[in-house]
């Protein structure tokens, strides 16, 4: 996650055991400045500091990278420790000591869980030290990768933070979607169908009677489009489909319905029922009837216009099934894994397309009752299965 210099200088000031390392540095080596400073490829600035030696820097101040030692070491990676100046053949020559009036110095590459390259923590004095020994080595390497795990867990934090207040601002989004279709889009079509009923209680000739039956039926599309879409919402969006579940009241008069329904939207098709259902279903009986709503008007819109349309449903002592048949094209093999994909519409003709989204909601229907939904689609029978295991 990139900060700007700002929020680097917050982020080590937040770290509450900076100080202390600083201290502790100090104390150990004899020597009279500790920093961690953040170093980039044009800047170098103090993030903490502990000065006894007016060097003169504090929290946001500001050296010019190409005078420091850490340019090289963000360059390199590696370490460098001087004890004393004068005397080492590496750096007794080196523009830095020189222009800072340096006799010991050591800095630690900070490098990030990423592998990415902070900056650095150094100490410097005017006065030789004994740095190059193991103890203080592994002090300034275990104080390094201290702070670059706390800078981590702060990024980590506010990432989760953002994705949190991300997160609240979708539920947000998500409630008020959900209220859109649920309330504002179906008030409206509710005014459409009773204006279409109170339409059929007066005289009208043969032509206003087919418009008011074409108003109808697609009051009767729309509703269930907003049913499917309302339900996408819920399963993908929210909290997933809700059920209900009546276990004594009959489950055959709420299939009829459905069945009557369909049959008045389209009057030429005939459909062909066949329920022997010997005991109560518990299941959510808007729900099934949802599913089989759609199942029936799938087949409906696919199925050959001059066969009917079979359906059935019984209870066996293995769960109640419920199913769905039509003749007609059979449904393309590489189409059948994707039947259940929400939007998914295969290869239809332009004038029946709808959202895509019944089948799926069909499905997620029938794993909400603890069962499946399947298909199998040959040349002579397409037919949707629905099988609820009853306990």
């Amino acid at each position: 996650m990139a900060r700007s210099f700002q929020e680097d200088i917050a982020a080590v000031g937040r770290i509450e055991a900076v100080p202390t390392i600083l201290d502790v540095v100090c104390r150990t080596t004899g020597m009279g400045f500790a920093a961690v400073a953040r170093v980039t490829e044009d800047r170098w600035i103090a993030c903490s500091v502990k000065d006894d030696i007016a060097f003169g820097l504090k929290p946001g101040g500001e050296l010019k990278v190409e005078t420091t030692i850490c340019h090289e070491i963000r360059q390199s990676g590696l370490p460098v420790i001087i004890n004393h100046v004068a005397e080492d053949p590496a750096y007794c020559g080196h523009h830095t000591p020189a222009m800072y009036g340096l006799q010991s110095y050591i800095s630690m590459p900070i490098m990030l869980p990423d592998g990415s390259f902070f900056g650095t923590l150094c100490a410097i004095d005017p006065r030789p030290a004994r740095l190059n020994t193991p103890e203080i080595i592994g002090m300034f390497k275990l104080f390094a990768e201290l702070i670059a795990f706390h800078l981590d867990a702060l990024d980590r934090l506010a990432s989760s933070e953002a994705t949190l207040k991300s997160e609240r601002q979708d539920a947000v989004l998500r409630e008020q979607f959900i209220a859109v279709l649920g309330h504002d889009l179906r008030n409206p079509l509710a005014a459409i169908g009773a204006g279409a009923t109170l339409l059929l209680q007066t005289p009208l000739d043969a032509k206003a009677l087919k418009t008011v039956g074409l108003m109808q039926r697609s009051v009767l599309r729309m509703s269930g489009l907003i049913d499917n879409v309302l339900d996408f919402a819920r399963g993908r969006l929210g909290g997933g489909l809700s059920l209900k579940r009546l276990a004594d009241a009959p489950l055959e008069p709420v299939l009829e319905q459905v069945v009557a329904e369909l049959s008045a939207g389209a009057p030429d098709r005939r459909i062909e029922t066949a329920f022997a259902l010997s005991r109560p279903v518990p299941c959510d009986h808007g729900r099934i009837a949802q599913l089989f709503s759609n199942l029936l008007g799938n087949a409906l819109t696919h199925g050959a216009p001059d066969e009917p349309i079979r359906t059935g449903a019984a209870t066996r002592p293995e769960g109640f099934e419920l199913w769905v048949a039509n003749a007609g094209a059979p449904i393309e093999p590489d189409a059948m894994d994707r039947l259940f994909q929400p939007f998914f519409r295969g290869e239809i003709r332009p004038s029946l397309q709808g959202l895509g989204l019944g089948l799926y909601i069909a499905s997620e229907i029938a794993a909400a009752h603890g069962g499946t939904l399947t298909a199998s689609s040959t040349a002579t029978e397409t037919r949707f299965t629905l099988r609820i295991p009853l306990v």
